[in-house]
């Protein structure tokens, strides 16, 4: 990594902005890089790494460093994240740069090792082994790949490969998926322009294959937000029949517009919801084939892109979204017609946002049978066995946490 004085004045600045925890991270630093547009590609590139590796190991560095300023932190991550050696800095910093040096990582408590908070690591080490604990958390802390997924419709994966241009490889579960090596500005590329390829992590691309939707049938992306889901449902349904893109967010529908027209797409419906018990909405009750609920959930699945989150969110905000997870799962539910499918999926790690929902909804709801995942994705070709629920994790599959459950209506 290039570093200079200023460059690392920047990254100290933004760094302070983003501790805030106002808005979220990307937000956040956006803003800060349209406030100074003097910066170039490599600058932003690493203000962004710099700033991000703090998020990310933000309790030790913290331990390392023995200080929660953002410019002990910056010099924190570029030591012991990216290796840059303490001669590379100023003399002012000589003797915090040993001090961060000379500190031991198994002098830290469990919770700091995994770069937690307290309350979520509790929460995972109830939940799992001490060593799959401590794995699932370091697995979160590496940056994402960048993964595409290629539109079927317009061409094979075999196609977008060799017109890429880039270095790439299928990834090994979805059909549709390619992994980029590198962060390429990949919204510039001809592929993407013309609809050929949109971004999208290799498990969401999973959860259409889950709901595998037909050609002609009637389907419900019920949290659609932007879209993403929305299109991959419609490609595997060859543009026939009609997908309701629904969200109590009308900003983020709109965004869904010319992600449609640009992928070629004319079968999606959007819908902004008023709430669980929408009035359009309930015009469509028993009348779907398939529903997908990817619910709004903590996030936590996805910290390797989003590291802030675990320090945006309090304990208390996972027992308010499990309950409005399982009032949103049940409203969808009424859409289907007997023997419909039904997707409840979160990029959550926990179980109460996971698992208790689904067991709940299961034990409440008679007329649905749980299907297995395993079995579901057979049919589509994809061999992973997780068991009757899917659950992805970073550290195992390489993509983000992802969970979900099917259910078929009597």
């Amino acid at each position: 990594m290039r570093q200079t004085p200023a460059l690392l004045a920047h990254a100290v600045s933004a760094l302070a902005e983003l501790l805030g925890f106002s808005r979220p991270a990307d937000q956040a630093l956006s803003a800060y890089f349209r406030s100074h547009r003097e910066l170039g590609q490599q600058d932003r590139a690493f203000i962004a790494e710099t700033v991000f590796a703090v998020l990310r190991r933000k309790r030790s560095l913290e331990a390392a460093a023995g200080s929660v300023a953002p410019h002990a932190l910056a010099i924190a991550a570029l030591i012991r994240v990216f290796g840059l050696s303490g001669r590379a800095l100023a003399d002012s910093d000589a003797a915090l740069a040993a001090r961060i040096k000379s500190v031991q990582t198994g002098e830290f408590s469990q919770a700091v090792q995994a770069d937690l908070p307290d309350w979520l690591w509790q929460r995972l080490s109830a939940e799992y082994s001490p060593v799959e604990a401590i794995a699932i958390a370091r697995g979160l802390l590496n940056p994402a790949p960048l993964d595409l997924r290629v539109n079927l419709a317009k061409l094979t994966r075999d196609e977008a490969l060799a017109r890429l241009d880039l270095e790439a490889a299928p990834t090994p579960l979805s059909p549709a998926g390619i992994r980029l090596k590198g962060k390429p500005q990949i919204n510039r590329h001809t592929l993407f322009l013309d609809g050929s390829l949109e971004v999208q992590d290799e498990g969401s691309q999973l959860l259409a294959y889950l709901l595998a939707p037909r050609r002609g049938e009637m389907v419900a992306d019920f949290c659609a937000g932007a879209g993403g889901k929305t299109l991959a449902i419609s490609m595997l349904m060859h543009g026939t029949g009609r997908v309701y893109a629904m969200d109590v967010s009308e900003k983020r529908l709109r965004e869904l517009a010319p992600r449609a027209t640009r992928a070629g797409i004319s079968n999606v419906h959007p819908i902004v919801l008023s709430g669980e018990g929408d009035v359009r909405a309930k015009r469509l009750a028993g009348k779907l084939d398939r529903v997908l609920v990817d619910a709004p959930c903590s996030g936590f699945g996805t910290l390797r892109r989003n590291p802030d989150l675990k320090w945006r969110h309090g304990e208390s905000a996972v027992a308010e979204l499990a309950a409005k997870q399982s009032r949103i799962l049940k409203a969808a539910a009424k859409l289907l017609k007997p023997g419909g499918r039904l997707v409840y999926a979160t990029c959550s790690i926990l179980s109460e946002e996971n698992e208790a929902v689904a067991d709940r909804f299961a034990a409440e709801h008679p007329e649905f049978v749980s299907l297995s995942c395993t079995e579901l994705l057979a049919t589509q070709r994809i061999v992973l066995d997780t068991g009757e629920r899917l659950r992805l994790w970073p550290h195992r599959h390489g993509t983000d946490g992802f969970f979900a459950a099917a259910f078929q209506r009597r």
